[in-house]
């Protein structure tokens, strides 16, 4: 007994599938669009009784900024009472509030760090 091979026709993405048309009788997998995770705005707040430049050596230690950075923040903390001093992911947002809130405590300062939904 002999097998013949049928010659299946290739396109440059592999065997022709479908009628020849263009149509495609294979059904298309469509993936749920996944959401990002919400983020977070790390405010830093002002008080009467932390100085200036604590909360400057704050910002460039648990924030990364630079010096000009971090004391135009501090000013803008100074002046308005409020400032976004970062947005984060929830986990790390909260890491860098306790970060800021455990430093502040251990220096007996009253520097306040909370953070909102973006």
């Amino acid at each position: 007994m002999t097998q013949t091979l049928h010659h299946i026709p290739l396109t440059a993405a592999g065997p022709k599938i479908g009628n020849g048309d263009g149509d495609s009788n294979v059904a298309l997998e469509t993936r749920p669009k996944t959401k990002r995770p919400p983020l977070y705005k790390v405010l830093m707040l002002n008080d009467d009784y932390t100085p200036m430049e604590f909360v400057v050596h704050v910002l460039e230690r648990f924030f990364g900024m630079n010096h000009a950075q971090a004391f135009e923040i501090m000013l803008t903390v100074h002046k308005k009472g409020v400032a976004v001093v970062g947005v984060f992911s929830h986990e790390i947002a909260e890491t860098k509030v306790g970060q800021v809130m455990d430093f502040a405590r251990r220096h007996q300062h009253p520097l306040q760090c909370t953070m909102e939904k973006e």
